[in-house]
């Protein structure tokens, strides 16, 4: 284990295109980023690792001039250069494709690319110069179509098609596989190789660490705000960079023996329901059951109907006929979340702030707001605050939630930590069925562990699990089988043991699906 800054690979002859030399960033008493010093080569590919909070987002934000250091400098071809906003960074040869994307759903693919131009491109040039880009590298897109009609990956070829029309040296990517198929991955990677080739430099922020070992030349890790390794990726197992990452060995996902499984306790039945958002998606025809003791995973890419799932399992959107859905033998398909609650099912949402809790309640108060259902939360009619702070302390010990004072609000959390109270207030109440989405979004390799063990724990109780994810190693990792949802239809659901990434990745590009 690496305690001090080592590196295991010379770089080129080339001398670096950014350096940067004792960066520091802190916000009051907070420092995020801590005397980082790092050097970006033409035609690298260097990878920026760390969990949650580490400092990575801080460190790419002040590239990019989004934030400025407290102290330390930059250097741009030798030069010691202040880039006070993304505007300049654009302009010196910066490009950024960030992890949520900021496109207008109405405008249209050529419109969206127009608005990160300079004023003086005309409009009616952005088809050419798209072409020109599909031609170089690949990145196929329709000028005329509008972006809500687009998938997730055809979206983030936007973002990446106006960086490259902006013609950048420098090219940062914060988690670009996280909405894309196996195949649209591949695909990237094909014009990341191209961008290399090329001579530019990319600066790549994963958490799948077998892409950055694909990928990358080289890595630096990050640990709360600092940097503790430099390494070639190829030269290491995502078990050692996971660990450099965390400063521990990260426990493997230990699944139980000899499991039986039970009486379906989750079953839909030909769901069938619109979607109240504008350009969101129905629901079409969904039948699956889930047996006790069984974990279902879903996969598919954002926006084809897993959140209008998410929301007609849960009750946050009532079923027009009870027996579409049933929890433990029971319709449940016009029951609300409180009564589907009471029958003993929990739910944990994608969004986790906002959603699963309220930013603004203490974590007791948190509890409450999803505990009170099951009768714990009363006491002589009064809700019992007591009890809460008991809970919320139980939540906080068992699954290694760390937070600043006794019982902080929520927003105070870090992601990861702040994900791991959301599931551990639903696990803690040992339900026998539980629907969570996304479950490791965004978290550290530390924090998913302990959450995927969790899911498979709580199974192995007896619970029946559907784990809606676009992480296929996560899915691969925990379930028993697998389906996929790709415009509001969900395929067969095939044991995990049997089908393919590959099988999987096509099936979520809209290949026909298995009923």
């Amino acid at each position: 284990m690496a305690s001090a800054p080592v590196s295991t690979q010379e770089t080129g002859s080339a001398p670096p295109l950014v350096s940067l030399r004792g960066l520091t960033k802190r916000f009051g008493s907070f420092t995020a980023n801590e005397s980082i010093d790092l050097d970006l080569h033409p035609g690298e590919v260097h990878a920026l690792l760390g969990e949650n909070g580490a400092g990575k987002s801080t460190l790419v934000k002040t590239i990019y001039g989004l934030i400025q250091p407290t102290s330390g400098h930059m250097l741009w071809n030798g030069q010691e250069t202040v880039v006070r906003s993304p505007e300049e960074a654009r302009a010196l040869g910066v490009g950024m494709v960030f992890q949520h994307f900021s496109l207008f759903d109405n405008l249209t693919v050529a419109e969206n690319i127009a608005l990160a131009l300079p004023r003086s491109e005309r409009l009616e040039t952005i088809p050419a110069r798209i072409a020109e880009v599909a031609q170089r590298y690949g990145i196929v897109l329709e000028p005329q179509r509008r972006v809500w009609t687009l998938s997730a990956g055809e979206r983030q070829r936007i973002e990446i098609a106006r960086c490259l029309l902006q013609n950048p040296k420098l090219l940062i990517l914060d988690e670009p596989t996280s909405v894309l198929t196996p195949q649209e991955a591949e695909t990237l990677f094909q014009t990341l190789d191209r961008l290399k080739a090329e001579g530019r430099a990319i600066l790549y922020i994963s958490h799948k660490l077998d892409e950055v070992k694909r990928l990358c030349d080289r890595a630096t890790i990050l640990r709360m705000g600092k940097v503790v390794a430099t390494c070639d990726p190829r030269q290491e197992s995502a078990r050692s960079l996971a660990a450099l990452m965390v400063g521990a060995q990260v426990k493997d996902v230990q699944a139980a023996s000899n499991r039986v499984f039970g009486e379906p306790r989750i079953v839909v039945d030909q769901l069938s329901m619109r979607s109240p958002e504008l350009h969101g998606v129905a629901l079409k025809n969904i039948s699956l059951s889930v047996s006790a003791g069984e974990i279902l995973g879903i996969a598919g890419i954002a926006g084809n109907g897993q959140a209008e799932l998410f929301a007609a399992l849960s009750g946050e959107v009532v079923a027009n006929t009870p027996g579409v859905i049933g929890f433990n033998g029971k319709a449940a398909g016009l029951e609300n979340i409180t009564q589907r609650r009471q029958r003993q099912a929990a739910f944990v949402p994608e969004e986790r702030n906002g959603h699963a809790a309220a930013p603004d309640f203490a974590l007791s108060e948190n509890v409450v707001l999803s505990r009170h259902a099951d009768g714990s939360m009363t006491r002589f009619g009064l809700l019992d605050f007591g009890r809460a702070r008991s809970l919320a302390g139980e939540i906080i010990g068992a699954f290694d939630v760390r937070k600043a004072g006794p019982d902080p609000a929520a927003r105070t959390l870090s992601g990861g930590n702040l994900q791991k109270f959301v599931v551990g207030r639903e696990i803690l109440r040992n339900p026998s069925a539980l629907v969570i989405d996304q479950p490791t979004w965004g978290v550290d390799a530390a924090a998913a562990a302990a959450i995927r063990q969790a899911i498979v724990d709580l199974a192995a109780k007896g619970a029946a699990v559907i784990v809606i994810s676009q992480d296929l190693d996560e899915l691969f990792e925990i379930s028993d089988r697998i389906a996929v949802i790709h415009q509001g239809e969900l395929s067969e659901a095939r044991p995990a043991s049997v089908i393919t990434r590959e099988e999987i990745g096509l099936l979520m590009a809209g290949a026909a699906l298995a009923h």
